[in-house]
C-alpha cells in the first residue's frame, strides 16, 4: 500500500522512506512510534545515506560468504587435511550462503564434518535471511530492535510495512524449527538403516535444512553412477519427505502467515491465491510433461515401475523450483526434459520465501497482462482485483534484466569451455535461480566461468531478491512534468 506518493517499500530513498513509515504508523493510532523512528532514522538517513537496508542486506551477505570462505580454507575443513583452494573454498560457500548446491567438489568426500557443519550453517543462514538470525539472537539476548533493523527485516522478508515485523520474524524461525524438525525426524529414521544411528541423524539433520532452504546440497556422495537423492529413488518416504519441505520453504514467509491467519479472516489475500494457483499449475503440468517425455527413456526412470515413474516426474517438476536434489540424473533426461527443467528453474519459487528464480508471481503477473493485450483490455485483474501498472511494469523488467543476465552468462561459459551452449545454458540458468542442478559440468570448470557462476549465484540470491526491485521501482524520482505521448508500432 502506498500511502504518501512514495513508491512500494522495495525503495528506500531516506526521506520517502521516513516520511511514509511515519504517515503510516500515525494513521493507524501508533504515533509514539511514528516519533521514535523520526528520531532514530531522521539524523542516521541524511548522514549515512549509504548504509540504506539494500546495501545492508548486500554487505551482510558478502560478510557471510566471506567468513564461510575463510573457514573452508582451514585445513580442518577437508577430509584430506590440507584446507581448500581459495576459488574452490569461495564457490562453495556462495554456493551454500546463495542457497543454490552447485558444487565443484564432492560434498561428501572432499570436506570433513567440520567443513560440513560451515556449510549447514551457511544455507542455514542464506536461506532464512541473516537479518532474521540476528533479530533471534537479538530476542534471546532481551536487546532492543531499532528501526533501521526493522526496516531491514522488512525487507529481507518482502513485506510491505513494519508493523508485526518482529512477530513475523518469531513465526517465521519457529515455522522454520517445526518443518525442519519433522523433516529431519523422518529422514533421519530411513537413513539411519543405511548409516548407522548418528550417521543417519546427522544426514537427516542436513538434508532437512538443504531441502527446506531450497539448498539441494547433499552428504550421500557419488557410487556406482548413482548421487544426490538417486540413492533413495525407490523411497516415497525420502522423497515426498523431501518434496513437502521444498514446496513449504518455497511458498514464501508471507504465504505461511495468510493460509494460517485466513480461517479468522475468511479469505486469502491476491497474493496468496496467486502464489498457491501458479505453483500448483506449474507442479502438475511439469510432472505430466516430464512423464511424457521420460516414461521409456532408459537413462532415467524407463525400468522404473509405474508407482516409480510418477513419484520421479512429481519429484523432478518440484524440485527444478530451485531446490537442486537430484532423483534421475539430469544428463540423462531427452531434449523435450532438458528444455522443461530449464523453464520451471528459470520461474523458481514464489517471493519472500527461500527460493530464488524469476518468482511465481512475476510470471504470472506477464500472462496476465499478456492475455489483457489478447483480450483488448486496459487494466490487469485477477480473482477481482486490479494488477498496478508499476506492477506489471517491473515484472517486465525483471523478465528482461534476468533473460539478458542468463545470455551473457552463458555466453562466457561456453565461449571459454569445451561444452556445449545447451550445457553452460542449463548451469547458468541453475545459478542465477540458485536452483543447483547440474549436467555434470561445474567441476571441469576454468576459474573464470566458475567466477562467472558466483557472481551469478550471488546476483540470484541478493541482486534480484533485494535490490532488483529497489532498482525497478523509481516513482518516488519521477520529475514532475509529463511529457507528451508518442506513437510507437509494436508487433
Amino acid at each position: 500500500m502506498n500511502t504518501s506518493g512514495c513508491s512500494a517499500d522495495i525503495s528506500f530513498k531516506f526521506g520517502c522512506v521516513q516520511t511514509r513509515h511515519a504517515s503510516l504508523y500515525e494513521k493507524t493510532g501508533k504515533a509514539e512510534t511514528a516519533l521514535r523512528f523520526q528520531k532514530e532514522t531522521g539524523p542516521a538517513l541524511t548522514a549515512r545515506r549509504s548504509l540504506n537496508p539494500t546495501r545492508i542486506l548486500v554487505l551482510g551477505f558478502l560478510i557471510i560468504i566471506a567468513v564461510g570462505s575463510v573457514l573452508l580454507m582451514l585445513p580442518a575443513a577437508t577430509a584430506s587435511g590440507k584446507g581448500a583452494p581459495p576459488l574452490t573454498a569461495l564457490f562453495t560457500a556462495t554456493s551454500a550462503a546463495c542457497v543454490t548446491g552447485l558444487v565443484v567438489e564432492d560434498t561428501l568426500s572432499y570436506w570433513s564434518t567440520f567443513g560440513h557443519a560451515v556449510i549447514l550453517a551457511l544455507i542455514q543462514v542464506g536461506g532464512i535471511g541473516f537479518m532474521t538470525m540476528t533479530t533471534l539472537f537479538s530476542i534471546l539476548l532481551g536487546r532492543k530492535i531499532t528501526m533501521r533493523e526493522r526496516m531491514v527485516i522488512s525487507k529481507s522478508l518482502n513485506v510491505d510495512d513494519l508493523s508485526g515485523i518482529i512477530r513475523l520474524t518469531q513465526r517465521v524461525l519457529l515455522g522454520t524449527l517445526v518443518f525442519e524438525g519433522a523433516g529431519a525426524a523422518v529422514l533421519s529414521v530411513v537413513m539411519a538403516r543405511d548409516y548407522g544411528v548418528a550417521g543417519g541423524i546427522w544426514r537427516g539433520v542436513f538434508h532437512a535444512v538443504s531441502a527446506f532452504c531450497n539448498a539441494g546440497f547433499d552428504l550421500l556422495g557419488a557410487e556406482g553412477g548413482r548421487y544426490s537423492l538417486m540413492h533413495y529413488a525407490a523411497s516415497p518416504a525420502v522423497l515426498v519427505t523431501v518434496m513437502a519441505l521444498i514446496v513449504i520453504g518455497g511458498l514464501g514467509f508471507f504465504v505461511w502467515g495468510d493460509i494460517i491467519a485466513a480461517p479468522r479472516r475468511r479469505r486469502l489475500q491476491l497474493h496468496t491465491k496467486l502464489v498457491l494457483a501458479t505453483s500448483a499449475v506449474l507442479t502438475f503440468a511439469g510432472a505430466a510433461l516430464f512423464l511424457a517425455e521420460e516414461w521409456a527413456n532408459p537413462a532415467t526412470m524407463g525400468a522404473f515401475p509405474v508407482w516409480q515413474k510418477v513419484l520421479g516426474a512429481l519429484f523432478q517438476s518440484v524440485t527444478t523450483r530451485t531446490a537442486g536434489f537430484d532423483a534421475l540424473g539430469q544428463a540423462g533426461l531427452t531434449g523435450p526434459s532438458q528444455a522443461v527443467t530449464m523453464l520451471l528453474m528459470f520461474v523458481g519459487g514464489s517471493p519472500g520465501s527461500t527460493a530464488g528464480g524469476l518468482k511465481t508471481t512475476t510470471l504470472a503477473v506477464l500472462l496476465l497482462c499478456a492475455l489483457t493485450v489478447v483480450r483488448g483490455r486496459r487494466e490487469v485483474s485477477v480473482f477481482r482485483e486490479r494488477v498496478s501498472r508499476t506492477l506489471v511494469i517491473n515484472a517486465v523488467a525483471l523478465l528482461i534484466l534476468m533473460a539478458a543476465t542468463v545470455f551473457f552468462g552463458s555466453f562466457i561459459i561456453a565461449a571459454g569451455e569445451d561444452v556445449a551452449y545447451s550445457a553452460a545454458l542449463y548451469e547458468t540458468i541453475s545459478a542465477i535461480a540458485t536452483v543447483g542442478l547440474s549436467e555434470g559440468i561445474t567441476p571441469s570448470l576454468g576459474a573464470l566461468s566458475r567466477l562467472t557462476l558466483i557472481v551469478l549465484m550471488f546476483f540470484g540470491r541478493v541482486g534480484i531478491v533485494t535490490f532488483g526491485y529497489a532498482a525497478l521501482a523509481r516513482g518516488e524520482n519521477e520529475p514532475n512534468i509529463r511529457y507528451p505521448e508518442g506513437r510507437i508500432m509494436i508487433g
